[in-house]
């Protein structure tokens, strides 16, 4: 693709031969002649003299560069948005693979395409243009959206309802039975029946071997826009807000409300029947305790004010020599004290 139309198409303003070819893009460290490479941070400005990029994508105002540049408001999206068109554009073919087991009365959109192995339950809909790859177990009642994927090994649960345009990836569990129990008077537990609701809305991302409970009562649902890593638990109850962002191995106990916006790190865990305020942040490995107003940014176990956390965790390693100071200082107190108290029984 020539320089001219990739800068038409990504919204950018070309600076340079806008007759260059551009083959592929790629990192500003690996990049050869014939690709298109980016500076999204400053700190990597200084490798824009060295590289070997036949373009770079530049924010507007930032330094030039020794090739031709295309400016961007932000060049992290203009990225992420050429990234896709020089993607190889492939997707099974539409239609329902031989060895496909689909129930009388389920519904196939216009240019579905199901994989080997695929179960579809009794009364399951799934709409246009979704593909499912091999292995994917969907429940009696499910209804998915159009333009959805969902990948191998994904269990679908009865009666889950999954939006438009909803990645699932590898080994996604929606739908599983939340975590219920009550404790009978000889100490054995009884199961609370997990029978209510599970909703994924529109253009969520569902990483490898999440899961996401259902509730006994009420629902669980992920709002519009979130976008959640690998490994993340979201217990029976939890509402999750629209454009949340979670990295890997989050854990979320149930019954929490995640609001709009809510940014977690990798590992951090939050407890349950908790309200997380719009646009919290908690870093990675954050352990949150109680409810955080909007806007939060925590850090630590109990995860409080991420500036405070960083203040004290300077003085966890000095811990062991404090504590020797102190010891001293007690020491050296007592021995003052005595003197005092000698010197006094001799005035007398």
């Amino acid at each position: 693709m020539k320089l001219r139309e990739l800068a038409e198409r990504l919204g950018c303003r070309l600076e340079g031969d806008g007759d260059i070819e551009i083959a592929r893009v790629s990192g500003i460290q690996d990049a050869k002649p014939g690709d298109l490479t980016f500076v999204a941070n400053s700190k990597y400005e200084s490798a824009l003299a060295d590289t070997h990029a036949s373009a770079v994508l530049l924010r507007e105002g930032a330094l030039t560069a020794p090739c031709a540049v295309l400016r961007a408001t932000d060049p992290y999206l203009a990225f992420a948005r050429a990234v896709a068109l020089f993607a190889p554009a492939w997707r099974p073919a539409p239609g329902v693979h031989a060895m496909a087991a689909v129930a009388a009365g389920a519904q196939l959109g216009t240019n579905v395409s199901i994989g080997a192995f695929v179960s579809i339950g009794a009364g399951a809909s799934v709409g246009d243009n979704t593909v499912v790859f091999p292995n994917v177990t969907i429940g009696d009642g499910v209804r998915i959206g159009s333009d959805c994927v969902i990948h191998s090994n994904v269990a679908i649960r009865e009666r889950v309802v999954i939006g438009h345009r909803v990645i699932l990836q590898n080994g996604v569990v929606l739908g599983s039975d939340g975590y219920g129990f009550v404790r009978r008077s000889d100490g054995t537990h009884e199961k609370i029946p997990q029978v209510a609701d599970v909703v994924i809305e529109d253009d969520v991302e569902l990483g490898a071997n999440t899961t996401v409970d259902r509730p006994a009562v009420g629902e669980t649902r992920i709002r519009s826009g979130t976008k959640i890593d690998n490994l993340v638990q979201i217990a029976h109850g939890v509402t999750v807000g629209r454009n949340v962002l979670m990295a890997a191995q989050v854990g979320i106990a149930g019954s929490t409300d995640i609001e709009d916006a809510v940014v977690f790190g990798g590992q951090v865990g939050v407890g349950g029947h908790l309200t997380i305020g719009r646009g919290s942040v908690a870093v990675g490995q954050s352990g949150v305790t109680n409810s955080l107003p909007a806007g939060a940014i925590v850090a630590g176990y109990p995860a409080i004010d991420s500036h405070e956390w960083r203040r004290s965790s300077v003085l966890f390693k000095r811990l062991p020599e404090l504590k020797r100071r102190i010891e001293e200082l007690e020491a050296r107190f007592a021995e003052l004290s005595a003197q005092l108290d000698e010197s006094g029984d001799d005035t007398e």
